[in-house]
């Protein structure tokens, strides 16, 4: 392991191993510009995202008018269906966005290879895996992304993992008015992005609001990010619900800069929602938000809390397994917890938004640490949460550690519906 040095600090507590060390300044932001062959019509920023259990949604932009179809099959070269969808594009400030190509496909087969062009482009071919339709199943996790050095070490180690579907806990691109930096970040993510589906939600730096002059929050992430949010009845792009491995894992995607009180649309669709889970069918139940609820880092601190306070019931009594957060920029693993408290019935709370960005890492933290707080560290990393089956999910922190993964910290978790003698 290299340490290039690094100065690396071992403390041993009651509740195992918990490991921190100096790190160099945060890496410059990275530029990804058009390959020399590219004219108008060249596919770019090609993404790919869940929809319902058998389809697919492809989105990709052009520099210029381009037709707004997919051809698609399981042999390279070798396309035998297409379909069509629609184009759209926005304009912010004195910057218009390329065409954005919005396309669903299939049905698909589960857990199969899928090669697709974009626009019957013949320069660029792409292929992505389906999720499996049972369990097992690998989900990656990363939150508050950018486009740094950091960030490149991350996709890279995401490369290797073989994941299934990832998940963002808002923070994409970081781009924070400046809108040629969504189409950098959108060349960045292409390679892994065009071959497993994302699946996100907005973050603090998804708000690109300026009074008078762009008075929409979100233009930009609704614009590129569309998410299947239809499908679970949600009418907002910045809440919704999916399902994976045929049902057997559900994930809720929260939004924290929308309204979340007991009033709002947001709530009501949550209650609605999580009223059609069926746990016998859906062992496995996980949420993302962007604002942590639980949280001993000196940065963000509070800022989750009206979001907790209004919603912590509700994911509760729901049984839900695991809160995945982003925001701020380290990470963190919280015991099972409900109302500040250890409860063996409440959801593990994890941050993990230390994907790469350019802000740096958050690196104070309180102290003492929290009994409920059981592993924290100022590194860039990303996760992978294993679904093995009905009970058993194993979750592992990957740290770059000098752009060499580490499993940092690893645990096994059990369903809360498998333990129903002591959760009811």
């Amino acid at each position: 392991m290299a340490t290039h040095g690094l100065l690396l600090v071992l403390i041993f507590s009651s509740v195992g191993w918990s490991v921190s060390y100096q790190r160099p300044p945060a890496r410059e932001i990275l530029s990804v510009p058009l390959s020399d062959d590219a004219d108008g019509l060249t596919p770019q920023q090609v993404h790919i995202s869940l929809v319902g259990s058998d389809k697919m949604r492809v989105t990709w932009i052009t520099e210029d008018d381009a037709p707004s179809t997919v051809d698609y099959g399981t042999s390279s070269g070798s396309y035998s269906h297409t379909a069509s969808g629609s184009t759209s594009s926005y304009s912010y400030l004195l910057y218009d966005s390329g065409r954005i190509h919005d396309v669903i496909i299939g049905p698909l087969n589960p857990n199969s290879i899928y090669y697709y062009r974009c626009g019957s482009n013949p320069t660029r071919e792409f292929s992505f895996k389906t999720p499996p339709a049972q369990l097992p199943i690998k989900l990656a996790v990363i939150g508050d992304l950018g486009q740094t050095g950091w960030t490149n070490s991350t996709l890279q180690h995401l490369t290797e993992s073989n994941y299934d579907t990832l998940l963002l806990p808002g923070d994409l691109s970081y781009a924070d008015f400046y809108q040629p930096l969504w189409d950098s970040f959108g060349r960045l993510v292409e390679p892994l992005a065009s071959t497993r589906p994302w699946m996100v939600t907005q973050g603090n730096h998804e708000i690109e609001k300026i009074p008078i002059l762009e008075p929409s929050s979100f233009k930009a992430y609704n614009a590129r990010w569309r998410m299947p949010y239809d499908m679970s009845s949600s009418d907002s792009n910045l809440y919704y619900s999916f399902d994976v491995a045929g049902g057997a894992v559900h994930v809720l995607m929260l939004g924290s800069y929308t309204d979340f009180d007991s009033g709002s649309a947001q709530y009501k669709w949550l209650v609605g929602d999580l009223a059609k889970v069926n746990r016998k069918k859906t062992p496995w139940l996980l949420a993302l938000v962007h604002a942590p609820w639980y949280n001993s880092n000196d940065d963000h601190q509070g800022e989750g809390e009206d979001m907790r306070k209004s919603m912590e019931d509700l994911l509760y009594k729901a049984k839900v397994d695991v809160v995945f957060a982003g925001h701020v920029h380290a990470y963190e693993r919280f015991d099972r917890v409900y109302n500040n408290k250890k409860d063996g019935c409440g959801p593990v709370y994890i941050t993990i938004g230390d994907g790469g960005n350019r802000e740096g890492l958050a690196t104070e933290y309180l102290d003492p640490q929290p009994v409920i707080s059981l592993f924290r560290e100022a590194s860039f990393g990303h996760g992978q949460f294993s679904v093995v089956n009905a009970t058993h999910a194993q979750w592992s922190w990957h740290r770059n550690d000098d752009d060499e993964q580490v499993i940092a910290d690893q645990i096994w978790l059990t369903s809360l519906v498998s333990q129903s003698a002591a959760c009811g």
